[in-house]
């Protein structure tokens, strides 16, 4: 049996208009055409759904358990259909997006928030990837986009600028090196260091940055995360290098002290990176300009670098 969507809501328009006529007009077909096809959806459903006289029509039984049925269906149905126009407009939908830890821990939570707030309805898959991998996650398509360090990946991907941020150098409170506000790599190296994982930007620019001095570096312990990194220097096991936005959210419960790296690799550019903008689901392109907009300058917390 296929029920006709425009026959129920006929019938519906009859039931509460109490006449053909008024249905008709409000259905915006002519009262002979709501007569025919009221008798059809009758002969479909094989039930008698009006009782004719020349007083007009009076619905049956069956008619009032159809109501709610009808009315039931065809909501769902226009739920469909808002729903599809939704995922057409990029309203509702899931993007899948990959980024290093320096974006997610400085910069995504507010972005996220604010998108996620005004399309409820989306869905953003992150996972954290090193710069190399999200690059190959991107061009693979196993992401629709993803936030990276700026640098030569290879493929045929796309950049579009994203943020800057800027590498410090954390010592443990009571440190040597505390006694100035910045710091040269040079003599950084003279003490142990608490290294990021191997394959991280962080650890490659540490590691070139001792190759270029020919001083060794001095990794006395690595870690997976900033805050594993924080906890280890302010536990007195070397000195870290990791981004200033991402220090300052544990600067003021862990004895750690930030300086500043005087060193011009220590300013960064992350970069958002894809295949093709136009190629994006709807969806994936708000969140993409929704995250390159230009972003509002944090006002600085106290213990912060001045």
């Amino acid at each position: 049996m296929r029920l006709d969507p425009t026959s129920l809501r006929l019938f519906v328009a009859v039931m509460e208009e109490q006449a053909i006529a008024r249905a008709a007009a409000r259905e915006h077909i002519a009262t002979s055409a709501a007569s025919r096809r009221l008798a059809e959806l009758e002969n479909q459903l094989k039930v008698r759904l009006f009782e004719r006289s020349n007083r007009g029509i009076a619905p049956t039984p069956a008619a009032y358990t159809l109501l709610d049925l009808a009315r039931s269906v065809l909501g769902e149905m226009d739920g469909i259909a808002r729903q599809m126009r939704e995922y057409g407009s990029g309203m509702r939908g899931h993007v899948r997006m990959v980024a290093n830890i320096s974006a997610i821990t400085q910069f995504l939570p507010a972005q996220l928030k604010g998108f996620l707030a005004q399309h409820p309805e989306v869905q953003v898959h992150l996972q954290e990837k090193i710069s190399t991998d999200i690059a190959l996650a991107v061009a693979q398509n196993t992401a629709d986009f993803g936030i990276l360090n700026a640098g030569r990946y290879g493929g045929e991907l796309t950049y579009m600028p994203y943020r800057r941020d800027e590498l410090i150098l954390i010592a443990p409170q009571g440190h040597p090196l505390t006694a100035q506000t910045r710091v040269r790599m040079r003599e950084a190296l003279a003490y142990d260091f608490v290294g990021a994982h191997t394959g991280s930007a962080i650890n490659g620019v540490l590691t070139r940055s001792a190759a270029q001095l020919d001083l060794p570096l001095k990794l006395r312990i690595q870690v997976t995360s900033y805050d594993a990194l924080c906890l280890m220097v302010a536990a007195g096991l070397g000195v870290g290098v990791l981004p200033r936005q991402s220090a300052a959210l544990y600067q003021g419960s862990l004895p750690i002290q930030a300086l500043r790296l005087d060193e011009p690799w220590a300013q960064r550019e992350l970069v958002l990176c894809l295949r093709h903008y136009a190629s994006l689901p709807p969806v994936a392109r708000a969140l993409v300009d929704h995250l390159v907009a230009p972003a509002s300058v944090a006002p600085e917390g106290p213990g912060l670098i001045p």
